[in-house]
């Protein structure tokens, strides 16, 4: 008989948000993952202006998140 393994129920509010850059060992941002999220957050948006309903609430959230992103990245790298 086959041994059953039982996982933890997912909870689907666990990534509700974009998570916060790490830090670096120096204190201060990694500009290759700030990069990589306003690359991924730009490409769910154009994603869901792509879609037959467009969803341009989402999309737009989405852009404000890249732009988030690279502001953040900016002021990384003027340290």
């Amino acid at each position: 008989m086959a041994k059953i393994i039982y996982l933890p129920a997912r909870q689907a509010n666990r990534i509700a948000t974009m998570p916060a850059a790490a830090p670096f060992a120096s204190g201060g941002l990694d500009p290759v993952q700030l990069h990589a999220q306003a690359h991924n957050a730009l490409a769910m948006a154009v994603h869901y202006l792509n879609q037959p309903q467009a969803n341009v609430p989402g999309a737009a959230r989405k852009a404000v998140q890249a732009l988030s992103a690279l502001r953040r990245l900016d002021v990384a790298s003027c340290m």
